[in-house]
């Protein structure tokens, strides 16, 4: 389906967004990688990858923080593979405290990673997207693009943010080929919310099935977990001519969380 295509997705050395660049790679599209970890365990993703889907695979470590970097990632890819088709916008850092307590440079750097990098890499992808007159534009946000929940000042602004964004960018690229939309994903179960259950379970002192438990029946309704391939899948829809017509709106995939 993808074939022929190169595809970005940001932070994608694990969890979600590993689930994201694996599925596009099944489909046919050329991957470029970017994230943190082990150069080795990278490499090792990176090849593995390449060989079993038979696409190109590169891997860019641009820091998602800094805004000239990541306009950086977009130009290189470009020069390296010639276009651009699908930029997936899933880099993302989390911390909790209430807002009095915040600290600025914790605010700061989320708002960087999970807002400004997706603003750097749109704002950098769209040109090239209008030029070949096709480009599919995915913003990873969360069911916290849509809600709050406390001590998450930061990440709930930065995902609203993102939300609000690709409304902005579903507009001004309307008719050109090129969309955008978000997909607001749920609790998934990456190295992030596990250590969230872990976190639960010490403190209460309880099992990591309880705290697993515990953690979905509080946001949840399906009680169940979201995969990465799932949202690989959302977004792989996304890319499809199906969803043509889909651009400047929102796919949840919260099992219900924002239903209520």
């Amino acid at each position: 389906m993808l074939k022929g295509k190169v595809a970005i997705v940001t932070g994608s050395t694990s969890g979600i967004g590993l689930g994201i660049a694996r599925e596009l790679a099944r489909l046919g599209a050329d991957i470029v990688l970017n994230g943190l970890g082990d150069p080795g365990e990278i490499e090792k993703i990176r090849s593995g990858i390449e060989h079993e889907d038979g696409v190109r695979v590169a891997y860019d470590g641009a820091d998602m923080s800094d805004g000239e970097a990541v306009r950086g990632m977009i130009e290189a890819t470009i020069e390296n593979f010639g276009r651009l088709d699908i930029l997936v916008n899933n880099a993302g850092i989390q911390f909790t405290a209430p807002v009095e307590e915040f600290p600025p440079a914790k605010w700061k750097a989320i708002l960087d990673i999970n807002l400004s990098a997706a603003f750097h890499g749109i704002a950098s992808a769209v040109p090239q997207m209008k030029k070949q007159r096709w480009g599919r534009i995915v913003n990873i946000a969360s069911a916290h693009g849509l809600v709050a929940s406390t001590h998450k000042a930061a990440y709930v602004a930065a995902k609203h943010g993102l939300v609000g964004l690709s409304k902005v960018v579903g507009l001004e690229t309307a008719g050109s080929g090129v969309t955008c939309n978000a997909v607001c994903p749920g609790w998934v179960r990456t190295p992030l919310v596990e250590k969230q259950i872990s976190d639960i379970a010490a403190e209460k002192g309880i099992s990591q099935k309880e705290a697993t438990e515990e953690l979905l029946a509080e946001k949840q309704p399906s009680l169940d977990f979201a995969s990465p391939k799932q949202l690989g899948g959302t977004v792989a829809f996304l890319c499809s001519d199906a969803a043509d017509q889909i651009t400047g709106t929102t796919i949840s995939v919260d099992g219900g969380w924002t239903a209520r």
